[in-house]
């Protein structure tokens, strides 16, 4: 976030940009195509524990019926993230000063420090689900791992790796690439399960597009659970100052929406759909949630099974490890990131990594939350989803404030088309809000 980018190099980017400006749609998306960034960035770390996990009980437990849930998460939080985009590119404000003085100061701290508990509460089912498959590898080669001894591991791990970040280096480099391989062997080994198993055409159907709603008070939250992993709230707090901390401008902002389409949204739901449909076809026939309770991470990682018992585990338990390796460090460094700008602390000084230390607590999730296990995911992403809502208001009275945007604020027809979108995706999230609060007192 501290780096900065080669004069030069940006100067080359803005004068490619402005000569795809007039060029054919199909030219335009293929040069952004070697340019992208940022949205790939998104793509890569949302797809963390939380979302594996939520896609793995909507299969396990409702089948194919919650498919349209991260589609059109992923959809929504995009048209924000892309009105937020047109917003930091256009103006070169930084979002959390811009909502301080646009739409209140009340709002700007409440969107950071939702964004900073959101991530110290999306730590406690890292936790837990890395204690998890650490337990279930231990087992697999009889010796038993203690759940508190692999958590502190992780903890060092990870505090190495976020103080690490504004220094880089090979090392740091190769072990993001190594958490890459491991994420993406799991998804394409459950696209293999879905090649071998195949897929129920009308289920399908039915599930992208029939839009029904769970019955039951688990199906709910694991319906929210989904939704909230899809764009979380402290993503928006770190999505803007990654544009700036490229040099990004108002020559990009054509390319930064081609970025979170290609980047984010079609990885995030080709990626959730796969492990859906999977689970779907192997647990749910044989699930039985009344006798056989809340699955743990064995049964998650019998989704696996048609690859080979010990083969499938395996895959899963590694690519489940790199998800939540990859995903505590972002947390970390949104808390950090957060303290700098509230709190005026330097970037590189240790008001700065004791900052990124306040989601550490997470560590003692194995522990404290132990009965929980591989379910935690679920409420603990419920919550943070509760907390959406502020960012998005927040993002839609932004993309009205002219005193902000000046003439690049959205008129006419384009204002028209923006605000019944981004008012529905305000409507939407509030809805699923309403809708988690009420099953709860129902209950």
């Amino acid at each position: 976030m501290v780096a900065r980018v080669a004069p030069e190099q940006l100067a080359a980017e803005r004068e490619r940009l402005t000569a795809l400006a007039g060029k054919p749609l199909p030219t335009r998306l293929w040069g952004y195509l070697g340019m992208s960034g940022p949205g790939f960035l998104q793509g890569a770390l949302t797809l963390g524990g939380g979302s594996a996990g939520s896609s793995l009980f909507a299969g396990a437990l409702l089948g194919y019926q919650l498919l349209w849930v991260q589609p059109l998460a992923m959809l929504c939080g995009v048209l924000m993230l892309q009105a937020l985009a047109h917003q930091t590119l256009s103006t070169g404000m930084r979002p959390f000063e811009a909502v301080r003085r646009f739409v209140h100061p009340t709002m700007a701290w409440a969107w950071a420090l939702a964004s900073m508990v959101a991530s110290l509460i999306w730590c406690l089912p890292q936790y837990s689900l890395a204690t998890s498959v650490v337990a279930d590898v231990g087992e697999q080669i009889g010796t038993p791992i203690p759940p508190m001894a692999s958590a502190v591991a992780i903890l060092v791990l990870t505090t190495a790796i976020t103080w690490s970040y504004n220094r880089g280096g090979r090392a740091l480099r190769a072990f993001e690439r190594l958490l890459k391989v491991l994420v993406a062997a799991i998804i394409l080994a459950f696209g293999a399960v879905v090649w071998k198993t195949g897929v129920r055409w009308d289920e399908l159907r039915h599930g992208l597009f029939g839009f029904e709603l769970p019955r039951s008070a688990d199906g709910i939250a694991v319906m929210i659970s989904a939704f909230a992993t899809a764009v979380g709230i402290n993503m928006t707090f770190l999505f803007p100052y990654t544009l700036l901390a490229r040099g990004w401008g108002r020559e990009h902002r054509g390319l930064a929406r081609f970025d979170l389409t290609l980047g984010l949204m079609l990885p995030y739901v080709l990626a959730t759909s796969l492990v859906i449909i999977a689970t779907a076809n192997v647990i749910h026939p044989h699930y039985d949630p009344v006798a056989g309770g809340r699955p743990s991470a064995l049964d998650m990682a019998r989704a696996l099974e048609p690859l080979g018992g010990v083969a499938g585990r395996i895959v899963f338990d590694l690519g489940i490890l790199g998800m939540t390796l990859s995903t505590i460090p972002l947390l970390m460094l949104v808390c950090g990131f957060i303290a700098v700008e509230l709190f005026g602390v330097s970037p590189s000084g240790w008001g700065y990594r004791l900052a990124t230390l306040i989601p550490a607590p997470g560590v003692l999730g194995p522990l404290v939350w132990k009965d929980w296990g591989f379910w935690l995911v679920t409420p603990t992403s419920v919550l943070c989803g509760l907390m959406l809502p502020i960012a998005y208001i927040s993002f839609f009275v932004l993309q009205n404030r002219r005193g902000y945007l000046g003439a690049d604020m959205p008129s006419g027809w384009k204002r028209v088309v923006w605000n019944v979108l981004l008012g529905a995706v305000v409507l939407v999230v509030s809805c699923g809000c309403a809708l988690e609060v009420w099953s709860r007192l129902a209950k």
